[in-house]
């Protein structure tokens, strides 16, 4: 119960302390062929707010498209309308998903992929901070590599034949029976050497976090459907349909795109609990852990000052979530 009422307690003065970043400059969209993509909704307007422009502000590229998760209300549109250069906004529910599952993501997936034949896409959760220059992704842009953020717990930091990848990641070598039965992310890795999908002779794999990926253009959906349905008859319906299945497949098509790389892990983290890298560029808050110490305030609260030195704001429009009101 207490650590519930801590981190409720910390979220809310963490929407009191951060709703100075719809005082900040809006960004300036880029039609250069890069799309900054997110799937959000009306809880997360003020993280997802600094994740973008924090993001955008040292990137200097994209233009913003979001996913609507049926939360959004016209308060926040015209909030993203006048910040983020009126964005293109996506419905959650008008996504045809295929053969593949529903929930669990899989519909912000499937429309990047479907996004990316035309453009680079970078897929950004609102739970992230760009704190300095970006320069792996700005590489991976220019020379059309698609890039993922290093997953978690995993002693393989590239991306490998699914073969040598089975022979470091598991103790010993080889998967054991709890693996196959346990989360679905490690049950789907645990059958990768059983899968024959289609088109692939050689697949290759790495443990990435969806949580900040890029898309090369010119990539389709076509190896995320045979993915999932070949990772659907080994493992059952029913576990397929887990929450976490987006995530491996992510994963799993970023490995198998051309020249594709994983971002260095010293400088783009994901945050569980100990001090991050005094040169790190990026975090990515996973869960419970975005309520450990202060990291993430602290953090977000100096990308707003961050970005208010950047430009001075137009005061004519200058809005804030009802919920940052209410805080």
């Amino acid at each position: 119960m207490w650590p519930q009422l801590m981190a409720r307690a910390k979220r809310s003065m963490y929407n009191h302390l951060c709703r100075g970043i719809f005082a900040t400059p809006p960004i300036v969209a880029r039609q250069d062929g890069v799309v900054i993509f997110s799937m959000i909704g009306t809880a997360v307007m003020i993280p997802y707010m600094i994740a973008i422009k924090s993001l955008h502000h040292h990137l200097q590229r994209g233009r913003v498209v979001v996913m609507d998760d049926g939360t959004l209300t016209d308060a926040d549109r015209l909030l993203l309308r006048h910040h983020l250069d009126s964005p293109q906004i996506l419905s959650l529910k008008d996504v045809d998903v295929g053969p593949c599952p529903r929930g669990g993501t899989w519909e912000r997936l499937l429309t990047i992929l479907d996004m990316a034949a035309d453009e680079y896409v970078i897929q950004l959760d609102s739970d992230t901070v760009t704190l300095g220059p970006v320069p792996h992704v700005l590489e991976a842009i220019d020379a059309n590599r698609s890039f993922t953020l290093l997953g978690a717990e995993t002693p393989v930091q590239e991306i490998l034949p699914v073969d040598i990848f089975t022979r470091r990641f598991f103790p010993g070598g080889e998967p054991a029976a709890e693996d196959f039965t346990g989360h679905i992310q490690g049950a789907t890795e645990s059958v990768l050497t059983r899968m024959a999908v289609p088109g692939l002779d050689r697949p290759r794999y790495v443990r990435g976090c969806s949580g900040f990926t890029g898309f090369a253009r010119g990539s389709d959906r076509r190896l995320a459907t045979a993915f999932s349905q070949t990772a659907s008859a080994v493992l059952g319906v029913k576990r397929w349909h887990e929450w976490g299945t987006e995530q491996v497949t992510s994963s799993f098509v970023i490995a198998n795109s051309d020249n594709a790389m994983v971002l260095p892990p010293a400088l783009y983290e994901n945050y569980w609990g100990t001090a991050p890298a005094a040169d790190a560029r990026f975090l990515h808050f996973i869960g419970t852990y975005r309520w450990h110490a202060w990291e993430y305030q602290q953090h977000c609260l100096s990308a707003i000052r961050d970005l208010k030195a950047g430009g001075a704001l137009d005061q004519s429009v200058r809005g804030e979530p009802e919920q940052a009101r209410a805080a």
